[in-house]
């Protein structure tokens, strides 16, 4: 039997002009992981306000809510989209930058907060969703769930909903969707089969010398040139034993050691981080990466073994070949030419996957873009994509506010109606 076409049940569009202020101002209130607590009660207040018969369900793993819509027999879709702002001080100039400060309870230090990696869209893509597919019910049938996690910065945010009894309170989805903004030109749509995004280990390495005056280094170990070694030798895993053919990166995010310049310090810190997009890969880098610390640390001289502690983990991203596919005809039925269905994976990470796999039930997350047009094609143009666009987590990462918003909200709505949509 036949649909009503996607363009057909997308054409009453919600008024996309009140969630551009809406946007705005979750944009210029971000919140670190672990306390969203203003964003998902505002969250909250949008989904009641719908008078839609969305049953909520909040504070689970933290700050995360979760909206159920019943419309009848059918399947069970479930949309997600994460919350947490990163501690970065915003350097866009936007009229609505961020301005906040925040504790952050992983160290107890007050910190600038930005959304540099689009959560804020991403909340707004969702809400907007769940008005337009309330709207249609007519449409669809089965159920929905929109889902607003917290904590993805951190790995820990899907997890902790899982293990606080998510699935006990909702009903089991049949496929869980989510996507991310980008930095490609805004109303790019981009999915792929399998790997569409890598896993990520991230370490805190302590290494040990032995203290001294700043001018006696021969009886002292210096950890700022054992800790400078070792961020070298660490570069040389990708270049030199990693497949040429797989992805990887590795780096030495942050070096603390010493807080004076004529003191040789006793210890050095690295905070490292690894992004893999194969198992195997994954294993042959962590172990390169634990063999090059011991062995600088020998060579140096250092009174006794390094500390290696794992602080996050995100597993691979690996989209369902099946849901891919079906996704792949209606974004091509509604993007057009805007559709890619071959987008190159990244090493970016999520921990989307968790809601899915936890339960054994198929997923896909597929990106979109949210890069000013004129800026996209002047920096194409003259060979400068990765100087001129930033990109996520960058300070200056904001992305324009439409189409971004648009397409973000039409992908989700055309992603739960490749499942849910009636036959005629």
């Amino acid at each position: 039997m036949a649909e009503q076409s996607l363009v057909d049940l997308l054409s009453e569009q919600p008024n996309l002009s009140s969630y551009e202020v809406l946007y705005k101002k979750f944009h210029s209130h971000p919140e670190l992981s672990l306390q969203e607590r203003e964003t998902a009660s505002t969250v909250a207040s949008h989904l009641e306000s719908l008078e839609a018969g969305y049953e909520l369900c909040t504070s689970i793993g933290g700050h995360g809510l979760v909206g159920v819509l019943s419309n009848g027999p059918g399947p069970t879709v479930l949309l997600r989209a994460d919350m947490d702002g990163l501690p970065i001080l915003e350097l866009t100039g936007l009229p609505y930058a961020s301005k906040v400060t925040m504790k952050d309870i992983a160290d107890g230090v007050e910190k600038p907060v930005m959304h540099a990696c689009g959560h804020d869209m991403h909340i707004t893509c969702l809400l907007a969703a769940a008005e337009h597919l309330a709207h249609i019910k007519y449409a669809w049938s089965g159920t929905l769930i929109v889902l607003f996690q917290p904590n993805e910065e951190r790995a820990a945010g899907a997890q902790a909903m899982v293990d606080d009894g998510l699935y006990e309170k909702i009903p089991i989805p049949d496929y869980v969707l989510g996507q991310h903004v980008l930095p490609l030109r805004a109303g790019r749509v981009g999915n792929r089969k399998g790997v569409i995004m890598g896993a990520a280990d991230s370490f805190k390495v302590t290494v040990w010398g032995r203290g001294g005056h700043g001018s006696m280094p021969h009886r002292s170990v210096d950890p700022v040139v054992l800790a400078a070694n070792v961020v070298l030798r660490l570069q040389g895993i990708v270049s030199r034993e990693v497949n040429p053919s797989e992805m990887a990166v590795v780096t030495v995010g942050s070096v603390q050691a010493g807080s004076t310049e004529n003191v040789i310090a006793d210890h050095a810190i690295l905070k490292v981080n690894i992004r893999t997009t194969s198992s195997q890969t994954r294993e042959r880098v962590l172990a390169a990466m634990r063999r090059i610390i011991k062995a600088e640390c020998e060579a140096s001289n250092s009174p006794k073994e390094p500390l290696i502690e794992p602080t996050t983990r995100f597993p691979l991203t690996i989209n369902n070949d099946n849901v891919a596919d079906r996704l792949a005809s209606s974004f091509t039925e509604f993007f057009k030419e805007d559709f890619d269905p071959e987008e190159p994976p990244t090493n970016g990470s999520e921990d989307v996957s968790i809601l899915a796999s936890s339960i054994g039930k198929p997923y896909n997350f597929w990106f979109f873009g949210g890069v000013d047009h004129g800026l996209w094609d002047r920096a194409e143009k003259e060979g400068r994509l990765f100087e001129d666009v930033p990109a996520n987590h960058s300070a200056y990462f904001g992305p324009t506010v439409q189409p971004t918003l648009r397409v973000g909200y039409e992908a989700l709505c055309v992603a739960a109606l490749t499942f849910l949509r009636k036959s005629l």
